[in-house]
């Protein structure tokens, strides 16, 4: 606002803006004087007779400079920063507004007028509400009264009330500031609903599983992250791969809605060449990919990809795996479904550690006593062994005693013997059994492959086979057994899925290539199946499958009923 004046017949300067349109508040100086006929030679004019007027003007945003007599300056100043304010308040987020005793709104700005009509009648109710506290005194002016406004829409906001007072302290109005609360409020509610599920997914406790094999458990598991997947994220593409520490390699455990293809991507923890997944596996850093068809980590998992969201299962600061999520449209996740997945994750990882460590803590807990027992029993063993040995020499001559000597040694021999192979049973998952081997007329003669990287396993599969008149054949590696497939026609195959050289269902293949008559029994721990073998060789004659740890009884079974057909 500007008192202006002519000098040197040139256009007057504001901070160096020209002023071109200047607005005339007539009054009797200003026309008594001729300063408007003075200014209207050098300004484009509009002249106006009261404030009114004037601030219609100034609303338009029409003119450079305002110039009043002083007594009408101040009323204008005022009506200018009122409507500053008010400009100001209409730009807000927030709605806000003035109401009177009975809860009408007597002044409301651009937000608040825009609420549903059944919003501000709820408003209009606490306004009338706070009014009658702060009359009676129950309220604080400096802090006022928070209330919580929910309609029948879903919406939800927070409303602050304060009282507006007289020069003589009366209350007149009640100011009332309403805050949008409601997709902070969804927030909580879906993390809160995350927290529940994740809560019920680790809740694996030992009525629920302990009467449950290696497979079940998975099984059980399983459907729980599916289940919660969809109902609490609303996950329609998405899939678990867990990290193998020996190989670094990401593999498949649960998938949901992605294309075949996602499966069969050979994916290793590493930053570059093995997609988003890789990276997020080697980092421990989650990542969105806003737009799958401008990022060049992204590997093809659905036919019309848009955006993707993956991030890390930890376990103890190590990564164990990562879960991955995809949707069809660009810019589908921001960073609260990133922090969503975060915590969904964590749960995940926790409920794979559960099942892990139910399945076995027994065989752990069991190869430290059978340790344990070796170790303290090996050295007496020995010593009787070796000084019954020495007295038999000292008593060369004596039969009876000889023989009795004998006898001992070939006792302890035995115990020697039980000793290992149970603690040899509890380091492979292979659980004893009541069974005493004899020749069998099934298994007699019947020439079977056991293929498998861990030796204890291969070796104690074999010593159950043998004595029941098996002709066993051991392979250390996916290679050795296709070269032992070729060189000789077996009975039976049982292989390990999961080993250097050639997968479990390669093995599979080449055996029944060689001959439709060899049976094939694979072996996988956890129901951990890379590349799907299992439903593969499933549709194309496979035996059976056995889940790390079995016991001998059900490898017996299943060996029966493979070579029974």
């Amino acid at each position: 606002m500007t008192k202006s004046g002519n000098q040197g017949g040139k256009p007057p300067h504001s901070s160096g803006t020209k002023i071109r349109t200047m607005l005339i508040l007539k009054g009797p100086k200003l026309e008594g004087q001729g300063i408007i006929e003075l200014l209207a030679s050098q300004f484009d004019l509009q002249v106006v007779a009261d404030s009114d007027e004037a601030m219609a003007v100034i609303r338009g945003g029409q003119v450079d400079a305002v110039v009043a007599e002083t007594a009408d300056f101040l009323p204008l100043e005022r009506g200018i920063v009122t409507q500053q304010a008010g400009a100001i308040l209409d730009q807000i987020a927030d709605g806000v507004c003035l109401a009177g005793p009975d809860g009408e709104i007597v002044w409301a700005n651009r937000q608040l007028q825009e609420l549903p009509d059944q919003s501000r009648e709820g408003l209009r109710v606490l306004c009338v509400q706070a009014f009658n506290e702060f009359r009676k005194g129950r309220g604080d002016d400096v802090r006022g009264k928070r209330y919580s406004l929910m309609p029948a829409d879903g919406s939800y906001s927070e409303v602050l009330c304060s009282p507006v007072r007289d020069e003589q302290g009366g209350l007149k109005h009640v100011s009332a500031v309403v805050v949008d609360a409601t997709r902070p409020r969804q927030q909580q509610r879906k993390i809160n609903a995350i927290d529940q599920a994740g809560r019920e997914l680790v809740r694996l406790d030992f009525e629920a599983v302990s009467q449950k094999d290696a497979s079940e458990r998975l099984t059980l598991l399983e459907e729980r992250i599916i289940r919660f997947s969809r109902d609490v994220l609303n996950y329609k593409h998405w899939a678990l791969l867990l990290l193998d520490a020996k190989t670094n390699r990401l593999e498949m455990l649960v998938c949901e809605g992605l294309d075949d293809i996602a499966s069969e991507y050979e994916l290793f923890a590493s930053t570059e060449g093995n997609g988003i997944t890789g990276y997020v596996a080697a980092t421990g850093r989650s990542y969105i990919c806003a737009n799958t068809r401008k990022d060049p980590r992204y590997l093809l998992s659905l036919p019309h990809p848009g955006s993707s969201l993956t991030v890390p299962l930890r376990m103890h600061d190590r990564v164990i795996g990562v879960l991955h999520v995809e949707s069809d449209k660009t810019d589908a996740f921001g960073e609260e479904d990133r922090q969503f997945a975060d915590i969904f994750a964590n749960y995940v990882a926790l409920a794979l550690n559960v099942l892990n460590l139910l399945v076995i803590e027994r065989h752990a807990t069991h190869s430290r006593l059978s340790g344990t027992v070796t170790s303290q029993l090996s050295g007496p063993i020995n010593d009787v062994i070796t000084e019954a040995g020495e007295l038999m020499d000292d008593y060369i001559g004596h039969d009876d005693l000889r023989q009795r000597l004998q006898h001992i040694v070939d006792r302890a021999s035995e115990i020697r013997e039980t000793v290992k192979q149970w603690s040899r049973s509890g380091e492979t998952g292979v659980l004893p059994t009541g069974e005493k081997a004899q020749a069998d007329p099934l298994l007699a003669g019947k020439k079977i492959l056991v293929v498998d990287d861990e030796v204890v396993i291969r070796e104690t599969v074999c010593d159950i086979l043998v004595p029941y008149g098996c002709d066993v054949d051991l392979a250390a590696d996916g290679l050795e057994a296709t070269e032992r497939i070729g060189q000789a026609h077996y009975d039976l195959v049982i292989s390990d899925i999961k080993m250097p050289g050639a997968t479990g269902y390669e093995v599979f293949a080449i055996a029944k290539a060689a001959s439709n008559e060899t049976e094939v029994i694979l072996i996988t721990a956890f129901g951990y199946d890379p590349g799907h073998s299992i439903v593969k060789a499933n549709r194309e004659g496979l035996a059976a499958v056995l889940m790390k740890p079995f016991k001998v009884n059900d490898l017996l079974k299943q060996v029966r009923q493979a070579l029974s057909k």
